[in-house]
């Protein structure tokens, strides 16, 4: 399921920060007889595993930026993610918002170019989060730092996490600009050794790091990431919340300046071989349900 929601460009050639920030008490325990770098090393394999055979979803997605809030109904579908907005600042849309919302999401299946075209951006942006999920083992020196308990949102409620703090290995030579970030960032990650899952990371870089020798661009230090995943439905995981704080430059030219919370919700499973113009219709039928309960909705934060 990660891969539905890794998807805009920025976001997924960052998403590959994945990183953690925990406030819940420590438990005092003696760590595992498995080194660090051996519990990340299966958790990513594990990670990988279920992005290619995980089940698909319907969900939930509030994103809120300095500018305001968008609230989205999304599905996975064997050709591509459908997203459509459903209020904007927690007010649903009026009939002309909706009728233009139609006519963007419909256009993909009028124009099977422009369906092809996303297909393909989702495939890259879910190669890139692949590369930084493989690089994890090696890209960081882990240590124990405790245990946590796992609760809504991250983790599955009351099971027991580890949590590791992370730093760059200076043995690690980042084989594309994708893994550069890496080598600036330091942090925490939360693990479920049970399941083997990534249940948090947070992450923050402590030095400028630049792509490109700094041709491409850079991101500035104190730049941050977070990424939350928790059990939604039966030992099937999904991101539940992220969040992005990223300043620098892109061609020493175009500034950056993100700063995006992204929470997830509402998941119900979805045939695996749903299209999607069926994809369309679901969220059609959905937001006419969440029009008679918009709180569910545009209120859930």
């Amino acid at each position: 399921m990660k891969s539905i929601l890794v998807r805009t460009a920025l976001r997924t050639a960052l998403a590959a920060v994945l990183a953690l920030n925990l406030s819940a008490g420590s438990v005092a325990e003696g760590p595992p007889e498995d080194t660090p770098s051996e519990l990340v090393r299966r958790a990513v394999a594990n990670e990988i595993k279920s992005n290619n055979q995980g089940q698909k979803y319907m969900c939930r997605q509030r994103k809120e930026t300095p500018a305001g809030s968008q609230t989205k109904l999304m599905v996975e579908t064997r050709d591509a993610m459908v997203g459509m907005v459903v209020a904007y600042n927690d007010q649903p849309l009026n009939q002309q918002q909706r009728r233009d919302e139609y006519g963007r999401i419909e256009r993909f299946v009028n124009q099977p170019a422009e369906l092809e075209r996303k297909r393909k951006q989702e495939k890259e942006s879910a190669e890139r989060v692949s590369l930084i999920l493989k690089a994890l083992p090696d890209a960081f020196l882990y240590e124990y730092d405790g245990t946590e308990t796992g609760r809504a949102g991250v983790g599955k409620s009351g099971d027991p996490l580890l949590r590791l703090k992370f730093r760059p290995n200076p043995r690690y030579d980042p084989p594309s600009h994708v893994e550069q970030v890496l080598t600036a960032m330091q942090g925490v990650v939360l693990l479920d050794p049970q399941k083997q899952r990534i249940a948090r990371i947070d992450g923050t870089l402590f030095k400028d790091v630049g792509f490109g020798w700094g041709i491409l661009g850079h991101l500035d230090r104190g730049g941050h990431f977070q990424v939350d995943q928790a059990d939604v439905n039966d030992d099937n995981w999904a991101i539940a919340r992220m969040d992005l704080a990223f300043t620098g430059k892109i061609l020493l030219l175009k500034s950056i300046d993100i700063k995006s919370t992204e929470i997830y919700g509402d998941f119900h499973p979805v045939p695996p071989d749903l299209t999607f113009a069926q994809g369309i219709e679901l969220l059609k039928q959905q937001q006419a349900a969440i029009a008679q309960n918009q709180p569910s909705c545009c209120n859930s934060k």
